[in-house]
């Protein structure tokens, strides 16, 4: 039996992302937003996987390590630990825009490795960003979708909510 899940970006959805063309390159530099940690406790407590699915050119571009990558990882692991929740797993695209690949977002491949690797339903799961690449991914997988920013173009989430703690809240009214 599948299970449901919400599927996360990372930069601008679980932390403070860098600033543009810059790149998250020591656990240090991994903020955590307001309440988000909070809020993926209450997700896990309404009965959702969670995962990451992330874009890291970075990588691709010299600029961020793969062992930071992993460090990050385990900093978000340890601050969950005493709430009681972990992300099940994390996926990153670490290519760059010119590779063509089909895991960078706004391609679905990131959450149809997630759906594969966590036994996940992605028509009963969610995908949840801050840009319009993550409300695209989220809908070639078949995943609902909801776009953590108070404005952002032309993207068309099935919801849209103004922080990671007002989509928590949604999800345990919903269940």
């Amino acid at each position: 039996m599948s299970r449901r899940a919400v599927l996360l970006d990372r930069d601008g959805t679980l932390n403070v992302p860098a600033a543009p063309h810059e790149y998250v390159t020591e656990p240090e530099g991994f903020k955590w937003l307001p309440g988000v940690p909070e809020a993926l406790a209450r997700m896990s407590r309404a009965g959702y996987v969670l995962g990451v699915a992330s874009n890291q050119r970075g990588v691709a571009r010299g600029l961020v390590r793969p062992d930071v990558l992993a460090a990050i990882e385990r900093r978000i692991q340890d601050d969950l630990a005493p709430l009681g929740v972990s992300i099940a797993a994390f996926r990153y695209c670490l290519h760059d825009l010119d590779a063509n690949c089909g895991c960078r977002k706004p391609r679905p491949g990131l959450l149809r490795m997630l759906a594969d690797d966590l036994d996940v339903d992605l028509e009963q799961s969610w995908m949840v960003g801050d840009t319009a690449t993550d409300v695209a991914a989220g809908r070639a997988a078949g995943c609902r979708t909801a776009l953590v920013a108070a404005s952002n173009g032309t993207a068309r989430p099935d919801l849209r909510v103004a922080s990671l703690t007002a989509f928590a809240e949604h999800l345990a009214d919903a269940t």
